[in-house]
């Protein structure tokens, strides 16, 4: 079986089992990722909440998926359970992200250069058929998510909203 299937399965399993556990703790399940890195397999699961995640957040959720995760036995190799916060640049991957980031400050990195540049940043616009819209200095641009490496909240202003617009 690929890496690729085998993650993909094992993440809409893996949510399944976090996704109500997560709100019994009042927490919201942002992200689950099953990835392999040198011999090691790691199962990292991002949370959030209202105000921030603490140290005390990821312990009680890690504890919460022991015995689910065991009972399930989603994965058929060892691995490393990672539970942690979306950190202050949080990487926007499911639709439901982008729509609730809607008017907020993002940046996002172009698998290759458009017009000499990889790196872009603006207002996250719209987010229709995984085509992201960007607005900056008055100007839009339209950019298919596949084209991305990665698209992150811009959360080093103090509003996390575009001044200019």
């Amino acid at each position: 079986m690929s890496e690729k299937s085998k993650g993909g399965n094992t993440v809409s399993k893996v949510w399944a089992i976090a996704e109500p556990i997560a709100k019994e703790l009042n927490l919201t399940l942002w992200d689950v990722r099953f990835v392999k890195e040198g011999a090691s397999w790691f199962l990292r699961i991002f949370i959030d909440k209202d105000g921030g995640v603490t140290v005390d957040d990821c312990a009680d959720m890690s504890h919460a998926l022991d015995k689910p995760l065991d009972d399930a036995d989603p994965i058929d190799c060892s691995y490393y359970l990672e539970v942690s916060s979306t950190g202050v640049e949080r990487e926007l991957t499911r639709p439901e992200h982008f729509e609730m980031m809607m008017g907020r400050k993002i940046m996002l990195r172009l698998i290759r250069a458009v017009d000499g540049e990889r790196d872009l940043n603006g207002s996250l616009e719209a987010f229709k058929d995984n085509v992201i819209t960007l607005k900056k200095d008055g100007e839009t641009k339209e950019i298919k998510k596949s084209d991305t490496v990665w698209v992150k909240l811009d959360d080093f202003d103090s509003e996390g909203v575009q001044e200019d617009e």
